[in-house]
């Protein structure tokens, strides 16, 4: 046996083999690039691309082949640019035949839920489909992909229990459910997958206990269980899992002590515990644990001595021991990378501090936590921006008051312990004060030092500036910052959420408390309890976090406040006699003058923005001046309603639309706040993006993105060049639907657009349309049946309930959403000239080919090779959006469903009585725009940064010739209901 291993070894038989290796390499890759996707599986993957929004690279489905290129070659899955990937294996049906193995949808931020298609992909080994929004349950028809091996579904948003089907996937070896939105218990099928070696169970909302049945996972190397409700005793089994590198028991419910049988996990690299109760532990189970990097004991219940030979941990980096009851010190370090978190020093600052104790000289004090010295509201904060640590503390040179930080970002490169935003905070009159915020992984604690003893008011400012709005629908959107607060001791508010209390990020709330001070001395103790997301939005990002504090006695000092070796201003008589009393006063008058007429306008445009929730990034005029190049004529855009929209350019180099109120269109103000209001609340693919605003005076501005391919009329019913195909008309309906159905069921609040319209669908590089144009929304509360309201919108898109008795509900989008349909298909706007019979009515005519079969007779002529069937959907999707019942008609969600084929185009009952009711040859082929009493009827409607056409021109109301048996829409108009 040994004479044989020797022979391979000898150099020219290494070398053969290296030649039979990559002759076999290149004969199974060209035997691969011969072979063909299994049908089934392309057809899979194509409806799940539909579905999650999505499409695949240039890198693999080469020629239309998805098993090519790098699906087949031997590059890494997680290549540069190989996002959405898949991976497929050549080697069945006599190497004809591929089967997709591996499939990655990562970091996308993708919508939607699990597809049974998957169930095709009978191969498949590993599922990433980490860091999208996909919601709904984990389904279990999971359980019948026995193949995987890898399962990976972290940083979204699904719901519900976790299947025990799961427990079917006996070849799993990494299973990643963490930052989720779950409910329930671990099953203790889950024990039946003795192949696990991985698993993430952090922040995903389960509870209860850990299973017995886990005892048979001793493969296991990785762990994370932090930031859920588990209870009951830490696992005595966890230390049968002696291949375990990597534990994570933090901010859970679980019972102490720590097991004895820890002591057997000697390969651990890093053991993170922390937040026990019930019962102590000792250090002595880390005895063996010679391997360690990186150990945090924290808020443990910890009981006993620093072990001595601590130091002599040669690989050991990061060593936490806070909030324990330790006794001893860090012996002297042999591993010089160990980094100890101790703030030395600190006497001064505990509760038996001895300097300032005794010596009340301040009743007072205010601190910008990150930040230079503010005035604001009638207060001057101190400033509070040195540079601090992992372990570190300040004491103000006034010596009123002190800061100390403890804690060390884990995982997180280039870590700051001050935050800084640009984002215009919510809910405040002093936005100022939340520039810039204090943070630390761990605690953060103010001291009041040498106050005069006396019931004090206490606010702590706080604002969450870095998570990102829970509307957004982005895997990002989902992280939490939880941490509990503390005041002499005494914890005042435990699992501390700031966006959660605020009503949402970017929004100021103020947490007030009244204390006894006895000794002189004030702690405000913040403290991360080891709740809330680890890593989003990004990796290691925690803890707690304060913008401003004030602390003002509730009594009546009797100390000046001044700090030590400061003397008094003295009054000067000469030089006051010296100074023109004349010259001083015109001066003053002047400067006050001044001062107050900017005060007032700053205050009015201040009050613009004020109801607004989510408020938006507020630009100067000079900065979209230059933007516009001084809104030069040659960058218009085109003219709205309510004023010019041109292009330009930021600093940065984005490019925007900035659409300007005309400074004589007084009436469209309320329309311009509503719009800022809606479309600041709201963040979706298919919805326009607003970037901010400008509000100086009278200059009324919306900042957009710019979409470089205009609106569909244009792209349709215009000469733009600009060829739209079947497949980008489809899919312009089937996003424009998903826009809707994010607004009327998904988004918070609720809202109906109410001008729903070809013009107000942009397109952008990609021909992904986005709704615009929110001036005329209206949010809605769904426990309402309608909203009585005035008429405005666009007469030709107006459903019948609401142009005639001015009743309001989602509804009214779905009509106009199935005349857009129709628009779209055919390529004709609603009302079309003819040459035959002088105009056609596109909706009646829709109905008359549906009702003698010859439907497809609707689609635009100009397009060849069009999909009948989707065809056939959208014009059976129209038509029962166009139902005069608004009962009747489908919601957008269901639209959304019947487009993408999940579920069947419902029959189509009856052709609508306004139809046969009304005379529409006699209706002026021209689209009329209706507007409540607030917009001038002489103006055109805004159609964001688009010319409007000459079929959606507005006119007076009243003098609208509808010859129908109904009362007259202008007769209602006027007043509303």
């Amino acid at each position: 046996m040994d004479l044989r291993v020797k022979s391979l070894l000898h150099p020219s038989t290494v070398e053969l083999w290296c030649v039979y290796f990559i002759f076999f390499s290149l004969l199974h890759t060209s035997s691969a690039q011969n072979a063909t996707t299994d049908p089934a599986e392309v057809r899979a993957l194509n409806s799940i691309f539909q579905q999650w929004d999505t499409r695949s690279v240039a890198l693999w489905n080469i020629s239309g082949e998805p098993c090519s290129g790098t699906a087949i070659d031997q590059s890494d899955l997680d290549a540069a640019g190989n996002n959405p990937a898949i991976k497929c294996d050549c080697t069945y049906d006599n190497g004809n035949t591929c089967h997709i193995i591996r499939l990655k949808v990562y970091d996308l931020n993708r919508q939607g839920v699990i597809p049974e298609e998957i169930l095709t992909f009978k191969k498949l080994v590993f599922l990433k489909i980490d860091k999208n929004y996909f919601t709904g349950p984990l389904p279990a028809f999971i359980g019948n992909l026995t193949a995987l091996r890898g399962l990976s579904i972290a940083h979204n948003a699904f719901s519900g229990t976790i299947p025990k089907e799961l427990g079917n996937l006996k070849d799993l070896t990494l299973l990643s459910l963490g930052v989720n939105n779950f409910s329930g218990t671990l099953p203790p099928e889950l024990g039946n997958l003795v192949k696990l070696e991985q698993i993430y169970i952090n922040s995903c909302g389960l509870d209860g206990e850990i299973p017995s049945t886990f005892a048979n996972l001793t493969r296991m190397r990785i762990l994370w269980a932090f930031d859920n409700p588990f209870t009951g005793k830490i696992p005595d089994f966890i230390g049968n899992w002696t291949e375990l590198t990597t534990l994570r028991l933090q901010g859970n419910s679980f019972e102490g002590p720590i097991p004895s049988s820890f002591s057997k996990l000697v390969s651990l690299t890093t053991l993170r515990l922390s937040d026990f109760h019930n019962v102590s532990s000792t250090l002595d189970f880390m005895k063996n644990m010679k391997n360690l990097t990186d150990l945090v004991l924290r808020n443990a219940l910890i009981t006993g001595t620093i072990p001595p030979d601590i130091g002599e941990y040669q690989t050991l980096k990061i060593l936490f021991l806070g909030n324990n009851s330790l006794s001893g010190t860090i012996p002297s370090q042999k591993s010089d990378s160990l980094q100890n978190i101790v703030i030395p020093g600190l006497n001064c600052l505990q509760r038996d501090f001895p300097c300032n104790k005794n010596a009340p000289r301040y009743a007072n004090f205010s601190i910008k936590c990150g930040g230079p010295e503010t005035p604001s509201g009638g207060i001057l904060y101190e400033a509070e921006n040195s540079s601090m640590g992992p372990a570190s503390f300040q004491v103000a040179t006034s010596q009123k008051w002190a800061v100390s930080i403890v804690g060390l970002f884990a995982d997180r490169q280039n870590p700051s312990y001050i935050e800084d935003t640009l984002s215009q905070i919510a809910g405040t009159n002093t936005p100022e004060l939340y520039l810039t915020s204090r943070v630390s992984p761990s605690s953060i604690r103010y001291y009041g030092l040498g106050l005069q003893n006396g019931i004090y008011n206490i606010s702590l400012l706080f604002a969450e500036t870095s998570l990102k709005h829970r509307s957004s629908r982005i895997w990002e959107s989902n992280g939490r910052r939880v941490f509990d607060i503390y005041i002499q001791g005494v914890r005042q508010l435990e699992d501390f959420d700031i966006s959660e209390e605020a009503g949402g990020v970017e929004r100021a709330t103020t947490k007030h408390y009244n204390v006894n001070v006895t000794e002189n001395h004030l702690e405000i103790h913040l403290f991360w309890a080891g709740k809330g997301t680890c890593c989003t939005p990004l990796q290691g990002y925690y803890g707690p976090i304060i913008s401003a504090l004030s602390v003002v006695s509730a009594f009546r000092p009797t100390v000046s406040g001044i700090p030590p070796g400061i003397p008094k201003k003295k009054s000067r008589p000469g030089l006051i006699i010296g100074i023109s009393v004349s010259a001083g006063v015109i001066s003053f008058v002047l400067i006050f003058a001044f001062l107050y007429m900017k005060r007032q306008q700053s205050k009015r445009d201040e009050e613009v923005l004020s109801g607004i929730g989510h408020r938006p990034y507020t630009f100067s005029y000079a900065e979209l001046r230059m933007a516009t190049q001084d809104f030069c004529p040659s960058n218009q855009l085109g003219e709205g309603g309510y004023g010019p929209v041109y292009k330009g350019t930021l600093p940065d180099g984005r490019e925007v639309a900035v659409k300007q109120l005309s400074l004589a269109s007084n009436q469209g103000k309320n329309e311009f706040i509503a719009e800022i209001a809606i479309i600041s609340a709201v963040q979706h693919r298919n919805l326009v993006k607003l970037h901010g605003c400008c509000i100086e005076g009278n200059r009324r501005l919306l900042v957009y993105e710019y979409l470089e391919n205009k609106s569909v009329d244009k792209a349709i019913f215009g000469k733009t060049g600009l060829h739209l195909d079947w497949p980008t008309r489809f899919n312009i309906c089937l996003g424009t639907a998903r826009g809707l159905a994010y607004l009327h069921e998904e988004s918070r609040p609720r809202i109906v657009h109410r001008d729903v319209k070809a013009s107000n669908i942009l397109l952008d590089a990609e021909l992904c349309p986005k709704i615009s144009d929110f001036g005329l929304a209206k949010l809605y509360d769904d426990k309402k049946s309608h909203i009585s309201t005035r008429v405005a919108g666009t007469i030709g898109y107006l459903a019948p309930e609401y142009a005639m008795r001015g009743h309001l509900t989602e509804k009214a989008d779905v009509f106009s959403f199935g005349v857009l349909a129709l628009e779209i298909l055919s390529g004709i706007p609603n009302f079309e000239h003819n040459l035959v019979e002088n105009r056609i009515y596109l909706l009646g005519w829709a109905w008359t080919l549906y009702e003698n079969n010859q439907s497809l007779a609707l689609v635009d002529p100009i397009l060849m090779g069009f999909d009948e069937d989707e065809a056939l959907r959208v014009i059976g999707v129209a038509l029962l959006c166009t139902q005069a019942s608004p009962i009747t008609r489908p919601t957008m969600s269901r639209v959304v469903a019947m487009l993408s084929g999940d579920i069947e185009v419902s029959p189509v009952t009856a052709k609508p009585s306004y139809l046969s009711d009304w005379d529409l040859k006699d209706i002026n082929s021209e689209t009329k725009t209706f507007a409540e009493s607030e917009i001038s009827s002489s103006k055109t409607q805004d159609t964001h940064y688009n010319k409007p056409n000459d079929n959606n021109q507005v006119v007076d109301p009243a003098h609208t010739p509808l010859n129908i048996t109904e009362p007259r829409v202008s007769d209602l108009i006027g007043e509303g209901r």
